[in-house]
């Protein structure tokens, strides 16, 4: 790459979008029942708009404890308002003016980022990579050197790229005149807006001769060839292609493959109907699935049979995975979450709560006289009493709340979105329940236990620096809960006093 070239790929800051996405930006913004993941939705499907979100999110203005890896994340952390804004602005802007660039290049772009999009996606979900939301978002963006190109090199790139007929000799023009490719280029452009490591590196992987490393890289790659099934002259040659590719960088059959071409016909319409796309024409797509149909109908039954078998035991390893994931989250005895992974979520409800400006509500719960049940009945009884109050307490909450065992008999319990008064009336409300509920059966008889808990909220009358500082507040309250004869809840804020008289 030349030092011109590069020093003009430095300039690129805001690339044009397709028409289609600053309509429906415009139709978000003017909807007051819009939500988060409708925006989503829409900005997922423009690639300079999804990188410029993760670029703004991961940049100074919006610093956050972690890195920001994906455009849900990415959303979240910058709020509704502000993504409706930042997308209108940058959609109106560059999509109305597209800087004087030939629109027609700019739709063959377009087209096959949301086929490599796409593409990316269902090999993913075929070959068992479950990162669909980055896999898509890395299809989406492996072409964004090209408009990069167009903008730092308005006399060349554009007659270049249009006289191109395929991809492949695409990347012979570009090495040829520029000395780089669009895959390099856009990861340059990438790694100078600091977006997520995974993005560069898939970018940069995406055409040879560079070679993935990893699944993750392979799909992307991979995703250009199946585009090119809808995009090249000879639509039968590049299905061959993609075949093989798929075969032997993925170990995917063609009854897999088969299927990744059905889900993305099957999407291709209402996403180019989004970007003001033409459609590749029915025929084309029915005469690839007719061909594909009468492969199927050759392979003989113990090719059936394995591939079955195959699958079956895929989803018992991915069945066994989600298992162990779980069971790594949770206390081995009670079956809520952790101490360890407490603290991941007490940190993503932290941010939330400061970033929404909404309550965030802790109750910190310790049995009272728990030593007692052990000494006097063992310590087999005393874990099933931590059972059953583990198991009574979260019967009685929100699936939006969070239960974890902190240690020994003490717990956790964070309330998203809500104030102290509230959180209070709640664990009073349990604690008179269980109360009156027993935990064990020891010789024939009840056993009732009762609890000591304190109560702290971040946002209502104060805020708190961090989630430890949080935490040690529930905690200190629940110190003086215990010191005022236990089986009491109280919050630390003060409580109103009835009038006197």
């Amino acid at each position: 790459m030349s030092p011109e070239l590069n020093a003009a790929l430095s300039l690129c800051r805001n690339l044009p979008s397709p028409p289609g996405i600053a309509i429906r930006i415009i139709e978000l913004a003017q909807d007051p029942e819009t939500d988060i993941a409708t925006a989503a939705d829409a900005i997922a499907m423009d690639m300079a708009l999804s990188a410029r979100m993760l670029r703004i999110a991961n940049s100074p203005l919006y610093a956050s404890r972690r890195r920001i890896e994906n455009l849900g994340q990415a959303l979240t952390m910058l709020g509704l308002n502000a993504t409706l804004q930042l997308a209108l602005g940058f959609s109106l802007a560059h999509a109305l003016e597209k800087q004087g660039q030939d629109p027609r290049l700019l739709e063959r772009i377009w087209r096959r980022s949301v086929l490599c999009a796409l593409a990316a996606r269902f090999l993913g979900m075929g070959c068992g990579v479950r990162r669909v939301e980055e896999l898509m978002l890395a299809g989406l963006l492996q072409d964004i050197g090209a408009l990069a190109l167009m903008q730092a090199s308005p006399d060349i790139y554009p007659a270049l790229f249009d006289s191109a007929t395929c991809n492949e000799e695409l990347l012979a023009h570009e090495r040829a005149i520029l000395g780089c490719s669009h895959a390099e280029a856009g990861a340059q452009l990438c790694e100078q807006w600091h977006l997520p490591r995974y993005l560069v590196e898939a970018i940069a992987r995406s055409e040879p001769p560079v070679e993935p490393t990893d699944p993750f890289q392979r799909c992307v790659a991979l995703s250009g060839c199946v585009a090119e099934i809808w995009l090249a002259p000879d639509a039968d040659s590049a299905r061959s292609h993609a075949l093989q590719q798929a075969y032997q960088e993925l170990g995917m059959d063609s009854q897999g493959f088969e299927l990744v071409l059905q889900r993305v016909s099957q999407a291709l319409p209402e996403l180019c109907a989004l970007l003001d796309v033409p459609v590749p024409s029915s025929a084309r797509l029915h005469f690839l699935l007719d061909h594909a149909n009468e492969l199927k109908e050759l392979r003989s039954l113990r090719e059936l049979q394995d591939a079955s078998t195959t699958r079956r035991r895929a989803d018992d390893f991915e069945l066994m995975a989600r298992r162990l994931a779980e069971q790594a989250h949770l206390d081995a005895l009670t079956g809520v979450l952790n101490r360890r992974h407490l603290e991941t979520v007490l940190e993503q409800e932290f941010a939330r709560a400061a970033h929404m400006n909404q309550p965030l509500s802790i109750a910190f719960i310790d049995l009272d006289d728990f030593k007692k049940i052990n000494d006097a009945h063992g310590h087999l009884a005393g874990d099933q009493v931590l059972q059953s109050f583990a198991s009574h307490l979260q019967e009685q909450l929100r699936n939006s709340d969070t239960v974890a065992r902190f240690g020994g008999e003490e717990f956790v319990v964070l309330f998203p979105d809500t104030n102290e008064r509230l959180a209070l009336e709640v664990v009073r409300r349990v604690l008179d329940t269980i109360a009156h509920t027993p935990m064990a059966e020891i010789e024939g008889a009840p056993l009732h236990v009762t609890f000591s808990a304190g109560v702290a909220t971040h946002g209502d009358y104060e805020r708190f620096a961090n989630v430890q500082d949080l935490l040690k507040a529930a905690d200190d309250v629940l110190y003086r809960s215990k010191s005022l004869g236990r089986n009491r809840v109280i919050a630390r804020a003060p409580e109103p006093q009835p009038a006197s008289g």
